[in-house]
């Protein structure tokens, strides 16, 4: 059955990251995945974010190139999706200079008060995927583990600080 926060995209333009479990309620994953600022500390592939979040507003990023040519690259996106502990999503319009339109989804899934599930997709909205699919899923993957070991961690934080 499917989820009706998540929109249906053509699977082949999909790429899809693995799904971690985590050891962390929804909403210390929702901190960890709406703190922008402390990206730096845990987010291998996005180093650096700036947006408030709001419907329609900009999302400037550094990201890590994962394609193999190394180094960073400035990317900027808009938030398109904004349902507290479920979805965070921004999408990347397509300009003159860059053909790639796609829209990235960050899926929270609550399983019980004490843990949740996570992925990400990108879909890209035009024939790209072939172009960059691999290297992008690399990043999400990589994104995943890093946010279920930042959000363990934080859930440690918390929990140690309540004894």
């Amino acid at each position: 059955m499917s989820d009706p926060l998540i929109p249906n995209y053509d699977p082949s333009t999909l790429v899809r990251s693995i799904t971690v479990e985590i050891d962390a309620p929804a909403g210390v994953v929702w901190d960890v995945l709406t703190d922008l600022d402390n990206y730096r500390q845990w987010n291998p592939f996005c180093i650096s974010a700036i947006s408030t979040l709001a419907i329609g507003s900009a999302v400037e990023m550094v990201l890590v190139d994962y394609s193999g040519a190394g180094g960073t690259f400035p990317n900027t996106e808009y938030v398109c999706a904004f349902v507290p502990e479920r979805l965070l999503s921004w999408e990347l319009r397509a300009t003159a200079e860059s053909p790639y339109a796609a829209r990235r989804d960050q899926v929270i899934e609550p399983v019980g008060d004490s843990h949740c599930r996570y992925y990400s997709t990108d879909a890209f909205l035009g024939d790209h995927v072939a172009e960059t699919g691999a290297w992008v899923k690399r990043a999400f993957d990589d994104t995943a583990l890093a946010l279920k070991q930042r959000s363990e961690h934080l859930q440690a934080e918390r929990t140690a600080a309540h004894r």
